[in-house]
């Protein structure tokens, strides 16, 4: 997994509170493998139209949050079902920091699992973050781990409260099946020495 230490990018605001995982990536794109490139899914419904045609009023079909890789959301993003494609399509369009409120607590895991930060900030600084991010002609960020910061265009720097075993895992690029090779080292012990106590389990 792709390591997050520092992150300079565009950062976009979506004012659509409870945004569910359905909306993120609808169901029935389930079926469709990975492979095809999920991020053309990414918000599919909620980004259009009655007419099915991009509307401009959604901040990411606007020009200057095209390229954006930070998403300032609103409250409980995320929410709904465990739907891991959700993730899968936020990261395949380039998305790695999520500011919100509120998250679900299954895509909140879900995102870290795949290398993308969900931080929680009060409502007033979202709201002041998104304002800023609509007037400005600027609308690049920093995002830096190591020192918990948000640097907004403006300037200032946004204190940030992470989980340290969130830091460890993004810091260094680590999944599942990497945290448990870190200790391959100590179960190839233990399991030697355990078909020396017990042979005839092995046998």
């Amino acid at each position: 997994m792709e390591p997050l230490v520092t992150l300079k990018a565009t950062a976009a605001p979506l004012r659509l509170a409870n945004v569910n995982t359905d909306q993120l990536f609808p169901a029935r794109f389930i079926k469709k493998p990975r492979a095809v490139g999920y991020a053309q899914y990414l918000f599919h419904d909620i980004r259009r139209n009655d007419a099915s045609e991009l509307d401009q009023n959604f901040s990411l079909n606007q020009a200057r949050f095209s390229d954006a890789k930070v998403i300032v959301a609103s409250a409980n993003f995320g929410s709904g079902s465990s739907r891991e494609g959700a993730v899968y399509a936020l990261y395949d369009a380039g998305f790695r920091a999520l500011f919100a409120p509120s998250f679900g607590e299954i895509f909140a895991s879900n995102c870290l699992k795949n290398g993308i930060l969900t931080a929680t900030l009060d409502q007033p600084t979202i709201d002041a973050i998104q304002s800023l991010l609509l007037s400005s002609d600027d609308a690049s960020v920093i995002v830096d781990i190591n020192s918990e910061t948000l640097t907004l265009p403006s300037g200032e720097s946004i204190s940030l409260t992470l989980d340290p075993f969130q830091k460890h895992c993004l810091i260094n690029g680590l999944n599942e099946i990497d945290l448990s090779l870190e200790f391959h080292d100590a179960i190839s012990a233990f399991e030697a020495t355990y078909r020396q106590q017990y042979p005839w389990i092995s046998s």
